[in-house]
């Protein structure tokens, strides 16, 4: 049985190698998490995560540029030669300053609707005409927004915000805003946290290794080696 012994796997080598290889699996799964968490950066300037820092001025992706869901941030919206403003709804919390941008060449306005804005809120028009009437009246004398030129207005006041542009509203170039201190996700419903996919993949792999571990363990207990001490 000398042969045989020396060959064998015994049962405690065994145990300190499935210990030595969970513990590296654990140790990997929180190393990961740590990263994960610690920051992320990407390039142009911008780091997100932890606390966030932003350079390089005012990012602007796909028409718009979300914030912690804080207020005090900068938003977005294009307003385009295909006679859109992109997005046409958009949502942000209140203190958040909105940047309709033209970024194409045929002239636009951003005028509110008096009745489609809360009671409490300021009536807002490119031009900072007084109500809608005077912003229909004096475009595109006043109000009018060339392309490459933009307005600003900030939102203090919660609430359901509709606007349109003076000259293209016949065609459909309206548009609505939510100020609101409730978080929103893609689809309007609450956000839901990400996990990023380097956090899924050690993770999965974690579990995998420990399944394994546990397997093989319960094997070799009760089907091979040699028990006998050494």
């Amino acid at each position: 049985m000398g042969s045989e012994s020396e060959t064998a796997v015994s049962r405690r080598e065994f145990l300190r190698a499935s210990a030595i290889t969970a513990g590296v699996a654990g140790v990997a799964g929180g190393a990961a998490a740590q990263d994960d968490g610690g920051g992320t950066e990407t390039g142009g300037g911008t780091e997100t995560g932890g606390g966030a820092e932003t350079g390089g001025g005012t990012e602007t992706g796909g028409g718009t540029e979300a914030g912690d869901g804080g207020g005090g941030g900068t938003v977005t919206i294009d307003m385009t030669d295909e006679l859109v403003f992109d997005p046409d709804e958009t949502t942000v919390a209140p203190g958040t300053t909105v940047v309709w941008e033209n970024v194409g060449q045929v002239g636009h306005s951003v005028t509110a609707y008096e009745d489609e804005i809360p009671g409490e809120a300021e009536f807002f028009s490119s031009g900072d005409l007084e109500n809608e009437q005077a912003a229909r009246q004096s475009y595109p004398q006043q109000g009018d927004v060339a392309g490459g030129e933009s307005y600003e207005h900030t939102f203090d006041v919660e609430g359901e915000y509709g606007y349109f542009c003076v000259p293209h509203e016949a065609v459909g170039m309206v548009a609505s805003l939510t100020v609101t201190t409730e978080q929103q996700g893609g689809d309007g419903g609450p956000s839901v946290p990400t996990v990023p996919d380097a956090a899924m993949v050690i993770a999965l792999a974690s579990a995998i290794a420990l399944l394994s571990v546990s397997f093989l363990s319960y094997f070799f207990l009760k089907y091979g080696g040699d028990y006998e001490a050494e």
